[in-house]
């Protein structure tokens, strides 16, 4: 995806000015996997001076049980419990465990009998933006059902965990 000011007009912040001539190119490890998903998203929120640069740091808090607030925990333990009903898995631990690190950008990687998710967790220091990518490919009825609820709520549930995770990230460390 790239994008490009075909206004004409003049950017009114320096840091738009010196970026006028160029088309950003937006790429995700998640995206590279996954290349035609069913869904995505991407997720981004900007973070206070002070953060660590490390991709895997920012995957490992914003998936930590510490990220998800009680209402999103909930939501995960309604998830295991019903699940079985309808022969889907129940999440094993450490599900959310960062595949691999590439630049800036961690990747979770999941694949099950329903779908197969990728997760691109990014930092950009010099912007100071944590970007997460969100890429499903839906697997038959089980994946479509299972889905449906989670697609409403997955962009709410990922933001939360973000800010959550830059709050976290910023305290001091015992």
């Amino acid at each position: 995806m790239t994008t490009e000011d075909l206004s004409g007009e003049t950017p009114e912040h320096p840091q738009d000015l010196a970026r006028a001539g160029s088309s950003p190119v937006f790429r995700s490890l998640a995206l590279d996997s996954i290349p035609v998903p069913d869904y995505a998203d991407v997720i981004v929120v900007p973070v206070p001076a002070g953060r660590p640069s490390d991709p895997r740091i920012w995957a490992e808090t914003l998936f930590s049980p510490q990220s998800m607030p009680a209402w999103v925990t909930a939501l995960m333990g309604l998830r295991q419990a019903l699940v079985g009903l309808v022969g889907i898995n129940r999440a094993r631990a450490g599900v959310f465990d960062v595949a691999g690190v590439r630049g800036e950008e961690a990747l979770i990687s999941v694949d099950d009998t329903h779908l197969d998710f990728r997760c691109g967790v990014a930092y950009d220091a010099g912007a100071r933006l944590l970007r997460v990518t969100t890429a499903v490919r839906l697997k038959g009825w089980r994946g479509r059902l299972y889905f449906a609820p989670v697609r409403l709520l997955h962009p709410l549930v990922v933001h939360s965990m973000m800010v959550r995770a830059a709050a976290r990230l910023h305290e001091p460390r015992a």
